[in-house]
C-alpha cells in the first residue's frame, strides 16, 4: 500500500518509494530503481500500475531483435490509477483529470502542435516519446509499465476505464486494441466493413483483437494463424480460421475456408471477395497472403511488421489491375484509444477476453515474465506490481 505527501505545487513523495525495473542489455536480470520523489509538471499525473502485460515488442527489446535506448523501463500496455496530479492534467477528452481515476494510456507522447499532430498524425510527432521505449534519464525514472508507477507527461491521451473490467481486459487496450482499432480505421476508409469478408493474418494479442472489432462491425473474419489453440480461439470469437501451413486437402487450408466462406449466395448470385486484409503477423507469408487474397478495390492494412527484415514483392500490374490500395498503421491516436476502451467495456462480459492473458507474475520476477512471454505459451503475460507470487 503506497501513500502520497504533496511536499509542494510540483512535488510529490511516494511512501514506500516507486519502483522501476531497468532492462540494460540481453542476457542482463533488470535491477530495480527506487524513485523517492516525483517532480509533476503541469499536465502530468502520476499513476499507481494496478497490472502491466508483455508486448512482443517487450520481447523483442529483450531478446535485441530490436535496438533500444537503454537503460529503459519497459512497459507500455498497463493499467493503473491516478494518485497525483499536475495543475491542468486533462483526460483525452479535454475533461479535468481526477485523483482515484482508473485510466489507461497511450504508448506515445504528443506536443500537439508541430505539423504531424495537426494533421492527426499525433503518434508521428515531430518530438515524440513513448512510454517503455526510452532511456531513463533524471526526472523522467518512473517512463515505463513494468514499475510500481508511472509518471504521464502532459500530451499522453488519458482515458479512464470503467472499475468493471477486468484488469487483464483493460491493460492490453494501451497498444493491441487501440491500434486494431486504427488498422480497421484505415480499412474503413475505404471499405464498409458491416457485411465485409476480412482475412486477418496472425492470430495473436493484435490479430485476435483485430477479429473481435471486425465481427463486431458486422463482417465475416478469416484468421489464418499456424497455431491450434490460437485459431480455436480465433472460432470462439465467432471467426472462421484458417491453417496457412495445412496440406492442399485440409479441411483448414486457407483456399479451402475461403471458397466455403465466399462462395456464392450472394444477390444475384454474385460472388464475394476478401476486401480488407488485417496483417497482424509481421512475417513475409503473412504479408504476401494478405496482399494475394484481396478482391478488386480491397485494401490491406500492414500492422503486424514493426521489425526490420521483412521485405514484399509485389507484382504491380497486379496492385493496378485490382485497385488494390496497400497501407501502413503504427500505433493510433487518441481517439482510437477512446474507442478501444469503449468496445472492451461493451463486449468484456460476452467475450472471454480475459484469456489472452495466460499467467501473471510479481514486479519483481520480471526476467521470469519475461521467459515465459518469449516462450509463446501464453498470447500474453501479466505483470502486477502488487503480487507477491505468479499464477
Amino acid at each position: 500500500m503506497h501513500t502520497v505527501d504533496r511536499l509542494s505545487e510540483h512535488d510529490v513523495l511516494v511512501k514506500p518509494s516507486p519502483v522501476a525495473m531497468v532492462w540494460n542489455e540481453p542476457g542482463r536480470a533488470q535491477e530495480a530503481l527506487a524513485v523517492p520523489g516525483v517532480h509533476l509538471c503541469d499536465g502530468e499525473a502520476l499513476v499507481e500500475v494496478e497490472l502491466a502485460t508483455i508486448c512482443g515488442a517487450d520481447v523483442h527489446t529483450v531478446l535485441g531483435h530490436r535496438p533500444a535506448r537503454a537503460p529503459l523501463v519497459l512497459g507500455h500496455e498497463q493499467v493503473g490509477r491516478i494518485v497525483a496530479l499536475g495543475a491542468g492534467a486533462v483526460r483525452s477528452d479535454g475533461s479535468p483529470l481526477e485523483l482515484g481515476d482508473r485510466v489507461v494510456w497511450s504508448v506515445t507522447v504528443s506536443c500537439g502542435t508541430c505539423d504531424r499532430c495537426r494533421r492527426g498524425l499525433t503518434q508521428k510527432c515531430r518530438t515524440l516519446a513513448k512510454y517503455g521505449h526510452e532511456r531513463v534519464h533524471r526526472g523522467w525514472e518512473l517512463s515505463g509499465g513494468f514499475a510500481t508507477h508511472v509518471q504521464l507527461r502532459a500530451g499522453t491521451a488519458i482515458v479512464r476505464v470503467s472499475e468493471d473490467v477486468p484488469a487483464v481486459i483493460a491493460a492490453p487496450a494501451s497498444c493491441a486494441t487501440a491500434t486494431a482499432v486504427a488498422a480497421l480505421a484505415a480499412a474503413s476508409a475505404r471499405v464498409h466493413l458491416d457485411g465485409a469478408v476480412v482475412l486477418v493474418t496472425g492470430g495473436g494479442m493484435l490479430g485476435l483483437s483485430a477479429a473481435a472489432l471486425a465481427l463486431d462491425a458486422g463482417a465475416t473474419v478469416i484468421v489464418s494463424e499456424p497455431d491450434a489453440e490460437r485459431r480455436a480461439f480465433a472460432r470462439r470469437l465467432g471467426a472462421l480460421s484458417a491453417d496457412p501451413r495445412a496440406r492442399a486437402d485440409g479441411s483448414e487450408r486457407l483456399e479451402n475456408v475461403l471458397a466455403a466462406a465466399l462462395g456464392g449466395g450472394a444477390a444475384g448470385g454474385e460472388a464475394r471477395e476478401v476486401l480488407v486484409a488485417i496483417e497482424a503477423s509481421g512475417a513475409a507469408s503473412g504479408v504476401r497472403t494478405a496482399v494475394a487474397k484481396l478482391g478488386v478495390g480491397g485494401i490491406a492494412v500492414l500492422a503486424g511488421s514493426v521489425t526490420s527484415g521483412t521485405e514484399l514483392c509485389v507484382d504491380p500490374e497486379s496492385i493496378v489491375r485490382r485497385l488494390v490500395t496497400i497501407t501502413g498503421v503504427h500505433n493510433y491516436d487518441p481517439h482510437h484509444l477512446e474507442r478501444a476502451v469503449a468496445f472492451l467495456e461493451r463486449a468484456w462480459r460476452t467475450l472471454p477476453l480475459d484469456e489472452l492473458v495466460g499467467s501473471t507474475h510479481a514486479l519483481a520476477k520480471l526476467d521470469v515474465a519475461l521467459e515465459e512471454a518469449a516462450a509463446g505459451r501464453h498470447i500474453r503475460v501479466g505483470v502486477a506490481p502488487g503480487r507477491r507470487v505468479a499464477h
